[in-house]
């Protein structure tokens, strides 16, 4: 019988240590307007859970919804609107029963803090000297869908298409209002608030619908224990006061 050197079978139990306490990965995709409240939130629950390492992908919804479809691996998807769930849904992407809805949100009209435009209603963008208006592309981004469902109501939509300025998610139009490329621009509440020294809200827009949040571990996850507990400690009242930090109200 041979036998194994001592050296050997150090080496071993290292390795076999090593694998026990490997972090496991969790991917959540979520709505760039989570983007700060959710690296938090993040950085918090691998505190109280340092084997999990939380992978964060942020982007418009819609379009974090079509990653999906194409098979990227994700544990657990944030949606900034009901929508873009209810397709996850109907992709069998994510199970019915397995949303929830944790936040809720406002939509605004920002200007540069500097505008001599004084706003307050939506019939003001039509006012010739406001010449250029940042609106996420309603077909995957949430917060232009609100913005469009809001000019349609106010019969505006179609008059606005030659000052529109069409961006890829709600960080963008934030970043091009603050930079003063447009004359203003529609985000949520929660992103005017990181910008005060760069942006002013001029009023808040309304809305027939409740801009409400949706999350779900998806029905494709390698890790749905895990992914089902993140979702318990974003309900839970740590979570429920980072994002209360930032703005969000309670579903």
């Amino acid at each position: 019988m041979s036998i194994v050197p001592r050296k050997l079978l150090v080496s071993l139990g290292f390795m076999v240590l090593s694998c026990s306490v490997a972090a496991a990965e969790l991917t959540v995709s979520a709505a760039a307007s989570l983007t700060n409240a959710f690296k938090d939130i993040a950085r918090q629950y691998e505190a109280k859970h340092p084997q999990t390492k939380v992978l964060l992908n942020f982007g418009a919804s819609g379009a974090l919804l079509q990653q999906m479809a194409k098979g990227a691996p994700v544990d657990v998807f944030a949606s900034a609107d009901q929508e873009t769930m209810d397709r996850a849904v109907k992709e069998k992407l994510v199970a019915a029963a397995d949303r929830r809805d944790f936040v809720r949100n406002a939509l605004v009209l920002i200007v540069p803090t500097d505008s001599k435009h004084a706003m307050t209603r939506l019939e003001d963008l039509n006012r010739p000297e406001v010449q250029k208006v940042a609106i996420g592309v309603p077909a995957s981004v949430p917060v232009g869908r609100y913005a469009q469902q809001a000019l349609e109501a106010a019969n505006l939509w179609t008059a606005m298409q030659p000052k529109t300025v069409n961006t890829q998610n709600v960080r963008q139009s934030l970043d091009y209002v603050a930079r003063g490329e447009v004359d203003a621009g529609f985000v949520y509440n929660t992103d005017a608030a990181l910008m005060k020294d760069k942006v002013k809200v001029a009023f808040t827009v309304p809305l027939k619908a409740v801009i409400s949040y949706p999350i779900a571990k998806t029905a494709g996850s390698a890790n749905a224990q895990e992914a089902a507990r993140f979702i318990d400690y974003v309900m839970s009242a740590d979570g429920q006061a980072v994002l209360a930090r930032y703005g969000f109200l309670k579903p």
